[in-house]
């Protein structure tokens, strides 16, 4: 049963050559990859007074520096930010097949097949069109194999592979041309729970309970090198586009960025008070957002400097989403979900997930989010068994659903006080 086309001829050249030379590619550029760098706070973030425009950020920096609003010496406000109006999101279509916690959510590259992993042990593989519109024949493949269950889901962007991870401490290759298991990569002593590639090597990364993140070469299966430093669980990671970096989040409530190269941390951010469960990286800019039951903060990709937080979830959070119309989305134990402008933070919908029959009324937890590769559709892998799909309210406007500048006012003064 082929699902993707014929497969690409894999080349069985290391990656660790392309990783060097990436390494000598930053020296070259001014750049050491393994600088030590400490945590800035809001230092560098604009400060304006009425006529007055003295900056104390640099140029390339004042973008981002505009979703925190600092008060001068003379006590008079920065201009407030004007988010982005953005029309609410509205359930569209609900999956049922899986027999427990939706746990992981995928795209393929073609964005024609759509991946979840649960816990009861299965990865299924949905017909995205077609599932779209709540057809019956969305379902096209069940793969079995995990004993525990399926935390990650990542597929190739170059090769007829889909890559998962579980808590029975195994990670797997899928060629989906057999449907068949190709690789296994061993290594983590405990459950993994999650996974990334690297979006120009073909490089794996994976974090797992046993507090440490491994790298892999994807085609080989050779470690390349094991990221500890962490004292518990890696439960999220991103990989970076701009250069060979990788960043991990962890329930010993900090982040750490690596640089990919020497396998080496170059900075620890240390703001967060409670554990770190989801991260996300927009493709409009170089920044990255993490959350955790505190809140959401959003940080400089290049050197961690922190930007600003985003308030309002009363939860853990356990997921979150972006796409390239600056959507953020987070979702919560509780089963809330906070849709925000990423730019300047502000909230313009809040949603409670709805229990599906047959579920317990507390199973009602957002477990995974993701976007489809048009940023038009929405996904939830939810705790009542179900995969929901959201879209844009096509007849909400800027006048049936205003920017609430009133209350964005006040929330703006009343965070220019904190400093984190």
């Amino acid at each position: 049963r082929q699902l993707l086309g014929t497969a690409t001829s894999v080349d069985a050249v290391s990656v660790a050559g392309k990783v060097k030379q990436a390494s000598q590619a930053l020296i070259v550029a001014g750049e050491s990859p393994t600088k030590t760098q400490q945590p800035h706070s809001n230092e560098g973030a604009l400060v304006a007074t009425e006529g007055s425009a003295e900056q104390s950020a640099p140029p390339e920096e004042n973008a981002a520096s505009k979703g925190i609003l600092v008060r001068s010496n003379s006590d008079r406000s920065a201009p407030i930010p004007t988010p982005t109006w953005h029309a609410p999101w509205k359930l569209a279509t609900v999956l049922s097949s899986h027999l427990g916690w939706v746990r992981s959510l995928a795209f393929s590259p073609d964005n024609q097949y759509l991946a979840t992993g649960s816990a009861d042990r299965t990865i299924k593989i949905w017909d995205f069109p077609k599932a779209s519109v709540g057809s019956d024949q969305a379902l096209k493949l069940t793969l079995t194999g995990h004993i525990s269950p399926v935390r990650g889901l990542a597929f190739s962007d170059k090769y007829p592979y889909l890559f998962s991870c579980a808590e029975d401490k195994q990670v797997r290759c899928w060629d989906l041309e057999t449907n068949q298991v190709i690789r296994h990569y061993h290594g983590h002593l405990s459950g993994v729970f999650c996974l990334a590639l690297h979006p120009t090597l073909d490089v794996l990364v994976t974090g797992g309970r046993d507090a440490v993140a491994r790298v892999w070469d994807m085609r080989t299966k050779t470690a390349l090198h094991v990221l500890s430093g962490h004292e518990h669980t890696v439960a999220s990671l991103l990989t970076k586009t701009t250069h060979p970096q990788i960043i991990t989040g962890s329930h010993d409530n900090t982040i750490k960025m690596w640089d990919l190269a020497a396998g080496k941390c170059f900075t620890t951010l240390t703001h967060h008070q409670k554990s770190i469960r989801a991260m996300v990286q927009p493709s409009f800019e170089n920044t990255f957002t993490s959350g955790a039951a505190d809140c959401l903060k959003q940080w400089q990709g290049k050197d961690g400097r922190f930007l600003k937080s985003l308030t309002g979830h009363k939860t853990v959070i356990n997921a979150m989403a972006v796409n390239d119309d600056g959507v953020l989305v987070s979702g919560g134990d509780d089963g809330s979900m906070q849709f925000w402008d990423y730019k300047t933070g502000y909230s313009f919908q809040q949603s409670q997930a709805i229990v599906q029959p047959g579920s317990l009324a507390a199973e009602n937890s957002v477990m995974a989010l993701q976007f489809d590769l048009t940023g038009t559709r929405l996904i939830t892998g939810e705790a009542d068994k179900t995969v929901k799909i959201w879209k844009q309210d096509e007849e909400a406007s800027e006048l049936s659903h205003p920017i609430d500048m009133a209350n964005w006012r006040k929330k703006c003064i009343a965070q220019s006080k904190q400093r984190f």
